[in-house]
């Protein structure tokens, strides 16, 4: 196959993943707002229900991790947690490093039968995103607008609001706020020196107050918080673009179990523990860089087969009427048909381009730089 060929073929993968990702999601949006019906009736009903549907989507986007690209994730932990992992709520402290962090940490869920339920603290503009973050609405997704002062009744009401959720879900969240990049790390340790807290060389300070919150909200619900920090091998930085290309990659994924008992109940303590863990993170991910492992033993999670099976269900659904479409418009031979059809696929790639887009490091939030634009006014 030539070059040009090779590409088209690669674009019109592109534009079907999307278009059944899109399309689906949309229905399954289309569902869950009818499911609104059930939350004054029974509102456990319609939390599992929408745990369900919610897998429905999110899980199309990890089978592009784990079947199409066939990216590996090894899992270093202690084997006693290793069997807890699925079977308790959890709060999950990510690193924030890599463009596809969020897929793998989802991937993590998803091996232990917890995606569906598996809960963000996320941005106040994703609710507004069809699909996703329409789905996380459903979810009682916890979202923010990032200004504490506002925030923090908001945050406080959405947690105390999982304390009765029916299904096991962890709690993912991103303590550093914002993904690392050298520009982000630069600004961030002027503020460590600037309030005498210590210096990180591969991460960027805690945001404690978010956790400190979540922590206090939970307590007694959740039962441990599991500190996982990831890495590629051979210093890959995988994009969303590289997965959707079939690309293959292989994940580190250390995970320790920390007992919630072990969490400080008051703030200040609370904080002056989360910036000790990143501490000890930058000393894992020293010690990953300079002999390519994790203290722990590594196994490899067993691949369950529901995500695949989800995706081609929705592949045999919703492919058979595009090309049936697709060839009637061929047959038909009239302008407005062929025009309709050439915009179809301009809205198509630009779903391409937004899938991808939304996950570009350089694309990522600026909220990293709040602390040093307050400290120059």
């Amino acid at each position: 196959m030539d070059i040009v060929g090779f590409l088209k073929s690669q674009f019109i993968c592109h534009l079907l993943i999307c278009y059944i990702f899109i399309v689906s999601g949309l229905i399954i949006n289309f569902i869950q707002l009818f499911t609104l019906i059930l939350w004054p009736i029974n509102k456990q009903l319609f939390r599992r229900i929408n745990c369900r549907l919610a897998y429905c989507i999110s899980s199309q986007m990890v089978m592009l991790l784990e079947w199409w690209s066939g990216t590996d994730c090894t899992l270093y932990t202690d084997p006693e947690s290793y069997h807890k992992y699925g079977k308790e709520n959890a709060i999950v402290i990510l690193n924030h490093n890599f463009e596809i962090d969020f897929l793998c940490g989802w991937n993590f869920c998803e091996r232990f039968g917890v995606l569906g339920s598996s809960k963000v603290l996320a941005k106040k503009e994703l609710s507004y995103m069809p699909v996703i973050g329409w789905m996380w609405y459903f979810l009682e997704i916890v979202f923010c607008k990032r200004k504490w002062e506002e925030d923090r009744k908001t945050v406080v009401q959405k947690l105390l609001n999982l304390r009765d959720y029916p299904e096991n879900f962890w709690f993912l969240i991103h303590c550093e706020g914002t993904r690392f990049t050298e520009q982000k790390h630069q600004i961030s340790m002027q503020v460590a020196e600037a309030k005498g807290l210590p210096k990180l060389k591969y991460h960027l300070l805690p945001r404690t107050k978010g956790f400190a919150v979540t922590v206090q909200c939970l307590r007694n619900v959740v039962s441990a918080v599991y500190d996982s920090t990831l890495n590629f091998r051979n210093n890959e930085n995988p994009t969303l673009l590289g997965v959707l290309n079939g690309k293959k990659y292989h994940a580190d994924l250390y995970v320790r179990r920390i007992p919630l008992e072990e969490v400080p109940k008051d703030e200040q303590e609370c904080s002056t523990w989360l910036h000790k863990l990143y501490q000890e993170k930058d000393a894992f991910q020293e010690e990953y860089y300079r002999t390519g492992t994790y203290p722990a033993v590594p196994t490899t999670p067993p691949r369950r087969p529901w995500t695949l099976l989800n995706w081609l269900f929705w592949a045999l659904l919703l492919l058979y009427p595009l090309f049936k479409l697709l060839i009637n418009m061929i047959n038909s031979g009239s302008s407005l048909t062929l025009a309709s059809f050439a915009f179809v696929i301009v809205i198509a790639s630009v779903g391409v381009r937004w899938m991808i887009g939304v996950t570009e490091i350089n694309k990522g939030s600026t909220y990293g730089n709040n602390d040093n634009k307050q400290k120059h006014k």
